[in-house]
């Protein structure tokens, strides 16, 4: 077995052998285009109307240092998001017709969750401090949990194993961008004022699940009770108030923002690091409840995940 990697867990970054360090890309405004873009017929792009509005929350439930308040009132230009996050199906057009090879795929491995993996897979190098990520050559959005594995019959989950550079190509070919964090809170409140979740403060209202997440013991047991283990379609679960799915749970979803905000005390994270918003099908209030719509943790924008993804905003 190779040696461990010390890195963090909810988006461990690859060893600095494997990848050269990358510049930030700036993901600006996009040009004005129709539902979608010229090439992503897929996109099915919600108008919001912006203005002056809250975000950020003192929950108790906050992981300290993730910078999630003070609650403050921001204007936000009106805008367009996915109503989903960009799926398998999507992304295979744009590779299609551009020739676009991932990072995973051009370096040849990306991280799994052990838990996805057989219990007969060959031992590979670990994260030291959250040994369920494993380093799986073969790895990438084609084949998500390595060699043997497909997205035969997931072509309606969203891409995984994507950097920040990968979400950004794809904008590009759309004609679309990354949505800002003010925007992507914004839109995943769905019209609610202060509420914990996309659709109220519980989890899960009635006894129904609304996401998905961890059920069971992290890392060891996922009951699956909200029907899936893994990925899940980008649909899977209502919409919110605005029309938007899986703001919650899932996979992680790439902003365009760099880890920082105003006045914020922060944990530190290295320079060129970014916001990702969302949290994962691997969250569980255990350990990381960071699905809460006001949460947000930094990223190497140069990770590859099998919990990582992106939706794509545009201009008004």
């Amino acid at each position: 077995m190779d040696g461990p990697i010390d890195r963090p867990c909810c988006a461990p970054r690859r060893p600095a052998a494997d990848a050269a360090p990358r510049a930030v890309a700036a993901a600006g405004p996009s040009r004005p285009v129709g539902a979608g873009g010229p090439g992503d017929p897929g996109a099915r792009l919600i108008a919001l109307s912006g203005g002056r509005v809250r975000v950020g929350n003192e929950d108790d439930r906050a992981i300290p240092g993730d910078g999630e308040g003070p609650v403050r009132t921001v204007e936000v230009a009106p805008f367009r998001i996915d109503a989903h996050a960009v799926s398998n199906r999507r992304f295979a057009a744009f590779a299609a017709a551009t020739g676009h090879r991932t990072l995973a795929e051009r370096e040849g491995w990306s991280f799994v969750f052990a838990g996805h993996l057989p219990e007969d897979f060959p031992p590979t190098r670990a994260i030291a401090a959250t040994p369920w990520w494993r380093q799986v050559h073969g790895a990438s959005w084609r084949a998500p949990e390595g060699p043997g594995s497909t997205i035969d019959g997931r072509l309606d989950h969203p891409v995984v194993h994507v950097t920040r550079d990968d979400a950004l190509a794809f904008c590009a070919w759309a004609g679309l961008r990354l949505p800002t964090e003010v925007e992507w809170e914004h839109a995943a409140r769905g019209g609610l004022d202060g509420a914990r979740y996309p659709w109220g403060d519980e989890l899960e209202p009635g006894g129904e699940h609304r996401c998905n997440v961890w059920q069971g013991a992290f890392p060891g047991e996922d009951r699956g009770e909200d029907g899936f283990r893994g990925t899940c379609p980008v649909d899977a679960f209502p919409a919110n108030g605005f029309g938007l799915h899986e703001v919650s749970g899932n996979v992680w979803e790439w902003t365009a923002d760099p880890w920082a905000r105003p006045g914020a005390v922060l944990r530190p994270a290295p320079d060129g690091w970014v916001a990702i918003r969302g949290g994962s099908h691997l969250c569980h209030r255990s350990y990381c409840e960071r699905y809460r719509v006001a949460a947000r943790t930094a990223a190497d924008p140069a990770s590859t995940t099998g919990h990582q993804g992106f939706r794509c905003a545009a201009d008004a």
